[in-house]
């Protein structure tokens, strides 16, 4: 049973999983700080209102906070624009460049000079006309 265990423990995968959730919560504090250190308040420059936690209405003697919503909805929309705009774009130009593209493949048919007919590139005679065809040109 330990072994079975220890086996799934340090299957490649839990321990990607793990330093993943490691690195994401300690990148998470970058972003968190990066938000509220320098987007929100660039923001309240541009609005006038850093915080709308003070926002509320009241029906019937309960008191409906608002601003605190409106608060998360901004957080969540400046976390998500700063992540996708300083992580995912240079993410994907970087990959788009290391990306190599495969070889083109070699030509596997080429075509009878007298019916235009897809015969083996290494064909010595046309298997449709039976004409004899040049040998390809060799690389």
């Amino acid at each position: 049973m330990l072994k079975g265990f220890k086996e799934f423990l340090f299957r490649g995968n839990v321990v990607d999983l793990a330093v993943a959730v490691v690195i994401g919560g300690a990148f998470g504090g970058v972003v968190t700080a990066f938000v509220k250190d320098l987007l929100t308040p660039f923001i309240a420059a541009i609005v006038g209102k850093p915080d709308f936690s003070g926002l509320t209405f009241t029906i019937n003697n309960s008191k409906f906070l608002y601003g605190d919503l409106i608060n998360a909805i901004i957080a969540f929309l400046l976390v998500a624009t700063a992540i996708y705009f300083f992580v995912v774009v240079p993410m994907n130009a970087l990959t788009a460049r290391l990306r190599k593209e495969p070889p083109p493949a070699e030509p596997t048919k080429r075509k009878c000079p007298e019916c235009l007919s897809e015969i083996p590139i290494a064909a010595r005679r046309c298997g449709f006309c039976t004409s004899p065809v040049s040998s390809p040109v060799q690389r």
